[in-house]
């Protein structure tokens, strides 16, 4: 059973406490100014990271369980994963603060990015599958709100309404697979779910393939894998950009440590082989995601696209784990970096919308002049998504591939992931080279234009970050490697 004052239950009274205050007080100051807000999120979110940052590096967090128990699994892959979290979340919050100066209901704003962060840190330490899905809602409803936030913009009204139709069908697709292992194994704890699903009757298996298959479809429309990624380059374009972010960064993330916790161990616990499966989405969605984002002249498609093609190399990673502990820790390694990359990339243009009032790709032409630190942050960003060394999305992409060649002595097919892998990084190149000349090589020169110093503070902060850990990696491999679950 979970300890009374475990961590995650010490983040939910920090982050849910802060979150249902700020509209309270809101209503208090009739929401005169919005900084106070921005600075109370930040507060709570950077006390909870100061937490889940302590109990990684002094080891209080417990080894990661294949077959985890109780409600809540306070372990070191939650926390890793919830510490991502926790960093998108105050990447989100600090972009916010230019972008919500002159708009309304600033208390309702930052009280949506907490509530949305417990149920994300919630989905990640969570051992029973109803506490995964009470967590799944906490983080998707209020993210549907947040992509409609601007209310007076119909294309943030569109993609709010498509971000909620296509949750509710994955959250009813989640209900169904939670019934169905339920009923084959009378219980909703994950560890007992797998351990049940290796004991079932052969013919009860098929019904089990089905519940797997569902939690796949499920948690599917939040990875934002081929086909289930409809809704993602809409949702990400309509809404604010720094809420953008938040669902690139956080909540994608969120799907990944649900896909592991429960798909992963479910699919090694029955007899049919799951990984070619997974492979196949995976190859599918890297594809699908980097041939589209080429074609993009809005950056905030681009970026949603390239979001479903980071998917499909973490999927790499999923899809060779029974078969290779360097698949599983490349998939965390991947989730970890993508997060900051990502984040960074998305508030990038935030400071854009700021500044500019635009993001399609003719608007950037001579944006390294004009704004020089938001736009060395971004090429970093997209660089680092790329692959290229020395910076941190180099080896996590790394390790994805090592694991899938690993995987070989098992699976024939797994070197031909890696090979897709290097290819599609190649081909997403393409795109992002052609961004960075727009930015420094084209254009007449024009006069510095003010960045927004919250933005700018977020630039510099990323671009440490991917440079220090592409140049010096060892810390974060060590944190994949101790948080990934142990393969039965």
């Amino acid at each position: 059973m979970t300890e009374p004052f475990s961590t995650p239950l010490l983040l939910i009274g920090i982050l849910g406490t802060a979150g249902a205050a700020l509209p309270l007080l809101g209503i208090a100051r009739r929401d005169r100014g919005s900084h106070l807000y921005a600075a109370i999120a930040l507060g709570a979110l950077a006390a909870s990271l100061a937490l889940v940052g302590y109990q990684v590096i002094s080891g209080v967090a417990g080894p990661p369980a294949a077959l985890p128990d109780g409600v809540l699994a306070d372990d070191a892959f939650g926390a890793v994963l919830a510490a991502a979290m926790i960093i998108v979340a105050l990447i989100s919050t600090a972009g916010s603060i230019e972008y919500m100066r002159k708009r309304s209901a600033p208390a309702v704003y930052y009280s949506l990015i907490l509530l949305a962060t417990v149920g994300m840190v919630l989905v990640v330490y969570s051992a029973d599958l109803v506490m995964l899905f009470v967590a799944w809602e906490l983080m998707s409803i209020p993210t549907y709100v947040l992509v409609g936030f601007n209310k007076r913009n119909p294309g943030s009204n569109e993609a709010a309404l498509k971000y909620f139709l296509f949750g509710a069908l994955a959250s009813a697709v989640i209900v169904y697979a939670i019934s169905l292992a339920y009923g084959l194994t009378g219980s909703t704890n994950i560890g007992e779910v797998v351990a049940g699903f290796a004991a079932l009757d052969i013919s009860m298996v098929p019904l089990a393939l089905l519940s797997v298959g569902l939690f796949i479809a499920g948690f599917g429309f939040k990875m934002g894998l081929v086909p289930f990624h409809q809704w993602l380059p809409d949702a990400y374009e309509g809404a604010p950009a720094p809420v953008a972010a938040l669902l690139a960064a956080a909540t994608k993330k969120a799907g990944f440590a649900a896909a592991i916790r429960v798909v992963v161990m479910g699919m090694i616990s029955l007899s049919v082989d799951w990984t070619l499966a997974l492979g196949v989405l995976a190859v599918m969605t890297m594809t699908v995601g980097n041939v589209a984002a080429i074609m993009q002249r809005s950056v905030s498609r681009m970026l949603a696209y390239s979001s479903i093609g980071h998917a499909g190399y973490i999927l790499v990673g999923l899809a060779v784990a029974p078969h290779s502990q360097l698949g599983m820790q490349g998939a965390i390694y991947h989730i970890f970096n993508h997060a900051v990359m990502k984040g960074a990339a998305f508030v990038a243009v935030a400071g854009m919308v700021v500044a500019l009032a635009a993001t399609h790709m003719d608007k950037l032409a001579g944006l390294g002049r004009k704004m020089p630190v938001t736009s060395l942050g971004f090429v970093l960003s997209l660089f680092a998504l790329a692959g290229i060394p020395p910076l941190s999305g180099f080896w996590s992409k790394l390790v994805l591939f090592e694991g899938a060649i690993d995987a070989g002595s098992s699976l024939w097919w797994a070197p031909w992931l890696a090979i897709a892998g290097v290819l599609n990084s190649a081909l997403s190149l393409a795109y992002y080279g052609w961004i960075t000349r727009r930015m420094y090589f084209e254009g007449e020169r024009e006069k510095r234009i003010a960045e927004p110093r919250s933005i700018a503070a977020v630039m510099i902060a990323a671009s440490v970050f991917l440079v220090a850990f592409g140049i010096y990696p060892e810390p974060l491999l060590g944190l994949a490697s101790s948080a990934a679950p142990l393969i039965p």
